[in-house]
C-alpha cells in the first residue's frame, strides 16, 4: 500500500541507510572491514524495511521482517576476527530465530481465527462481536506482541540489545538502532492500531505494561553503564517504551507523533554515533565515558554537537526530542492515558542523569 505512513517511513529508511553508508566509508577503511557485501546488505535491509512499512498482509510483513533480520545478523558479525562481533551476531541470531517462531505462530493463530492474512479483511472480521471473544485470536495477539516486542527491543524481550549494540561495528549499531526499529514500529502500528482497534481493551493493558517496563528498565539500566554504546542500547529500550505510547493511543495524532519521533530519533542517534566514529582510532574506538574527559577543550564543536544530541534524546526544550515527546504525550492524553503519561514524564527526568553524566565528562 502507498499511504502517508508508508511514504514517510520510506523517507526515514532512506535517510538512515544513507547516513549509515556515509559513516561506514572511513570506518571500514580504518577498521579493515574489507567485505564487499557490506553495502549490499545495508541496501537489501532497506528493501526489507520498505516492505515491512508498506505491507498490509501478514505474509508480506513476515517476509519483510526476515529480510531485515537476516541482513542484520550478518552485519552484526561482519568483523569475523573480533570475538565481541561474533558473540553479538550469534546472540542476535539465536534469540531472533526464537522470536520469529513466536511471531509466525501468532500470525498462524490470527489466520486460523479470522480466515485471512490480509489486514483489511481481518479488520472486517474483527468487527463481529463473536470474533472478538475468540481465545485463539487473543492468543495470537499475545504472540504477535512477543514477536514485534523483540524487534523493537522492548522489555522483557530486550536481552539481546546491549550485547549486540556493543559488539556490532559502530555504523551498523547506529543503523540498527534507527531503521529496523522504525520499520518494526510501522508494522506494529498497522497491525494493532489499524487492524485491531476493536480489541484495544484486550491488548492495551498488555502493551501499556510493556511500555512502562521498557521505560524503567531502559533508564535504570543506562544509569549503571560506563560504555557509551551499552548506555545508548539501554536508552533505545526506554525510547521503545515512549514510542509504544503512540501505538497504544491509536488516534491520528498517535500516527503523526510516531512518524515525527522516529525522524528526530534518526538524526539524534546518527549524530551521536557519528561523533563516536570521528573520535575513534584504529583498534581503539573510545567507547568508555571517561575517554570523553575534557573533550570540550580539545574539540569544542564536537563537544557542543554531542551535548545538543544528548539533551535532545533526553527531551529538553527547545530541542526536537522535546517536541517529539510532547506530541506522543499529547496523543496519549487525548485517549485518556494520564497515568502512562505521568510515568513517561518521570522516566524522562530519570534519563537526564545519564545523559548529563556524558556532558559533565566533556566539560568538567
Amino acid at each position: 500500500i502507498v499511504d502517508h505512513l508508508s511514504l514517510f517511513f520510506i523517507c526515514i529508511f532512506t535517510i538512515s541507510s544513507a547516513l549509515a553508508i556515509l559513516l561506514s566509508v572511513e570506518y571500514n577503511e580504518r577498521e579493515g572491514i574489507r567485505a564487499g557485501e557490506y553495502y549490499a546488505l545495508i541496501l537489501f535491509c532497506t528493501v526489507g524495511m520498505i516492505l515491512l512499512a508498506s505491507s498490509t498482509d501478514m505474509i508480506m510483513i513476515f517476509l519483510g521482517i526476515e529480510i531485515v533480520s537476516i541482513c542484520l545478523y550478518v552485519l552484526a558479525g561482519i568483523r569475523r576476527d573480533d570475538l565481541r562481533s561474533n558473540e553479538a551476531a550469534l546472540k542476535y541470531f539465536m534469540l531472533g530465530a526464537f522470536a520469529t517462531g513466536f511471531l509466525l505462530y501468532g500470525m498462524t493463530l490470527v489466520y486460523g481465527s479470522t480466515g485471512s492474512t490480509n489486514l483489511f479483511k481481518i479488520a472486517e472480521v474483527v468487527q463481529n462481536p463473536a470474533a472478538q471473544s475468540n481465545p485463539l485470536l487473543l492468543m495470537g495477539l499475545v504472540l504477535l506482541i512477543i514477536g514485534f516486542g523483540f524487534k523493537v527491543a522492548s522489555v522483557p524481550f530486550h536481552m539481546w540489545a546491549p550485547d549486540v549494540y556493543q559488539g556490532a561495528p559502530t555504523p551498523v549499531t547506529a543503523f540498527m538502532a534507527v531503521g529496523p526499529k522504525a520499520a518494526a514500529f510501522a508494522a506494529f502500528f498497522r497491525v494493532f492500531a489499524e487492524t485491531f482497534p476493536e480489541l484495544a481493551p484486550s491488548w492495551e493493558i498488555l502493551l501499556s505494561t510493556v511500555a512502562v517496563l521498557s521505560m524503567f528498565f531502559g533508564n535504570l539500566g543506562a544509569i549503571m553503564q560506563t560504555n557509551i554504546k551499552r548506555m545508548l542500547a539501554f536508552s533505545s529500550i526506554s525510547h521503545a517504551g515512549y514510542i509504544l505510547m503512540a501505538v497504544i493511543a491509536k488516534n491520528s495524532l498517535g500516527s503523526s507523533s510516531l512518524l515525527f519521533y522516529m525522524l528526530t530519533y534518526t538524526f539524534m542517534t546518527f549524530g551521536i554515533f557519528g561523533i563516536i566514529i570521528i573520535l575513534g582510532r584504529k583498534g581503539e574506538e573510545n567507547l568508555e565515558m571517561k575517554n570523553y574527559s575534557g573533550l570540550a577543550y580539545k574539540h569544542p564543536v564536537l563537544a557542543l554537537s554531542m551535548t545538543i544530541f544528548l539533551l535532545s534524546l533526553g527531551g529538553l526544550p527547545p530541542f526536537a526530542g522535546f517536541i517529539a515527546k510532547f506530541y506522543i504525550f499529547s496523543a496519549a492524553i487525548q485517549e485518556g492515558l494520564i497515568t502512562l503519561v505521568v510515568i513517561a514524564v518521570l522516566n524522562s527526568a530519570i534519563s537526564f542523569y545519564y545523559y548529563l553524566k556524558g556532558i559533565i565528562f566533556m566539560y568538567m
